[in-house]
């Protein structure tokens, strides 16, 4: 789509989210014009890098719909003398919980907005209605520390993603037991490729037969990667790191490609590492050093079909808007970008590819990609 059609798309759904009909009788957007302003308002901030601060306002000890309703409304008052022109208000939850977008706004703004909201709600209640009220605050973007094994995102800040998994319940159920099968199947077939690849690598070079490196999944979740090893153990991964920097920063350059790599140049690949074993090359130039991946795809930490699995130092170099991509779809074995130019895309364009497969992912998606990929192993071990 070109910069002028993404222009007249922004300008379309600004007047759209302004119009009558987007609002409710008091003036509130709708629940579904301001989950997509929420949307629309992480998109901005993913290339402007300006946080935003959600303030969800609750009445769920009200027993009733009604009084519901009607705390909420007593509460839409001050609440709306409290906000900028450019912040947006409307419903999260309709007749459950209101809320407000506080658009461009720095992490010291968080706590002085809260206070004043808090000041202000408080002035008109009264006080056995005070314990019926919830504040939450909620700022992207999210803090995020490379070195949890478990982290989570926030899922009211992504209503886009709530509703997609609810809509597609059932067909990801099927996703799962593809994977299941297909990942039992997978390791029964290729067993006897498991026992000489194994033997391979333990007749040429000391250290195990499997290469355990930790990785960043789904929701920025770590998990433990399995590949049959390619390189020298003790290596030093200082290069590696500087070059995915460069990488991700669009300065890395193209490597001509050589007969231990295929034309994987470009993306993720060293060419002429000196760390990487004679049966390594081979090993990684047919991509039959991931096999062993089959083992994370049945425990449930990758699907056969994703954006590829990323390196913890690979994550803390990503831009904002590249985050998403953890988000949106599980780890796959295979996956677009890979049917679509293997390694020779840029970065930038990979993160595109894995959006748009998680945007319009279903199971035939899936067998397309599957039944692609030999011929893309293939075209790249050569």
């Amino acid at each position: 789509m070109s910069e002028s059609a993404v222009a007249m798309k922004s300008i379309e759904t600004t007047e759209s989210a302004s119009s009558p009909a987007s609002h409710g009788d008091n003036g509130l957007l709708t629940e579904q014009h301001f989950q997509r302003a929420i949307v629309l308002e992480r998109k901005r901030s993913e290339r402007s890098g300006k946080a935003f601060l959600l303030m969800l306002i609750g009445s769920g000890n009200c027993s009733s719909s009604e009084e519901r309703g009607k705390l909420i409304s007593e509460i839409l008052s001050p609440l709306s003398l409290s906000i900028r022109e450019t912040d947006v208000l409307g419903w999260y939850k309709q007749n459950v919980s209101a809320g407000v977008i506080f658009t461009e706004i720095s992490i010291e703004d968080k706590a002085s907005i809260g206070e004043v909201i808090r000041a202000r709600i408080t002035e008109v209640l009264k006080v056995e209605q005070l314990g019926q009220v919830t504040i939450s605050l909620h700022v992207f973007p999210e803090d995020w520390d490379h070195n949890d094994k478990k982290r989570s995102h926030d899922p009211r800040l992504y209503p886009d993603l709530l509703n997609r998994e609810q809509s597609q319940r059932m067909p990801r159920i099927l996703k799962r037991a593809i994977d299941v099968l297909g990942s039992i199947l997978a390791l029964l077939l290729l067993s006897p490729a498991f026992l000489l690849i194994a033997l391979a690598i333990k007749l040429t070079s000391r250290g195990p037969v499997l290469f355990r490196q930790v990785r960043v999944g789904q929701y920025g979740n770590l998990f433990t990667l399995l590949k049959f090893r390619s390189m020298y153990v003790n290596n030093d991964d200082g290069n590696h790191k500087e070059y995915v920097r460069h990488l991700i920063a669009g300065r890395a350059e193209r490597q001509p490609s050589n007969g231990n790599n295929g034309n994987r140049e470009g993306v993720y690949k060293l060419t002429s590492d000196c760390r990487i074993t004679s049966v390594g090359a081979f090993l990684r130039s047919s991509s039959l050093d991931e096999l062993p991946q089959f083992f994370n795809v049945l425990k449930g930490e990758m699907s056969l079909v994703g954006p590829r699995p990323s390196l913890a130092y690979e994550v803390a170099a990503y831009d904002l808007w590249h985050r998403r991509r953890l988000l949106e779809a599980k780890p796959g074995i295979t996956g677009l970008w890979q049917v679509n130019g293997r390694n020779r895309v840029k970065f930038d364009e990979m993160v595109r590819l894995d959006l748009a497969y998680a945007e319009t992912w279903s199971p035939w998606l899936d067998i397309k990609i599957l039944l692609r990929t030999p011929r893309a192993v293939l075209e790249g071990a050569h």
